[in-house]
């Protein structure tokens, strides 16, 4: 049951933050500030990032809660893996930069149109 909750919460928090950020762009649009490209790129890419972490925690909730085999293990491995290569491609995208990089690089963070 927890696995499912998760999952669910992975979805929604990806379909909802889909929603906010098209909303704030809508919104960024009609205030006529531009560019908004890499600015609902990275709001975007921050709920994907998060939905992408409760996905995770759902499949690693399922493979404990259901006797783990060594094939569930093997997939659960193999799915963790796939995700936090999504995630870091998706952590690139957003800063510019690697999670373990200390130093930024150039990015949609330093662009003056989010309004950080």
């Amino acid at each position: 049951m927890g696995a499912v909750c998760s999952c669910c919460a992975g979805v929604l928090i990806i379909l909802g933050g889909a929603a906010i950020s098209t909303a704030l762009v809508i919104t960024r649009l009609i205030r006529g500030q531009r560019p908004v490209y890499r600015a609902y790129r990275q709001y975007l890419g921050r709920s994907i990032l998060l939905g992408l972490e409760f996905l995770v925690a759902a499949d690693i909730i399922r493979t404990v809660a259901v006797t783990p085999t060594l094939d569930s293990v093997a997939v659960l491995a193999a799915i963790i893996l796939i995700r936090t290569f999504l995630s870091f491609s998706l952590e690139l995208e957003i800063t510019g930069k690697w999670p373990w990089q200390t130093k930024k690089t150039p990015s949609a963070e330093a662009d003056p149109t989010m309004g950080s």
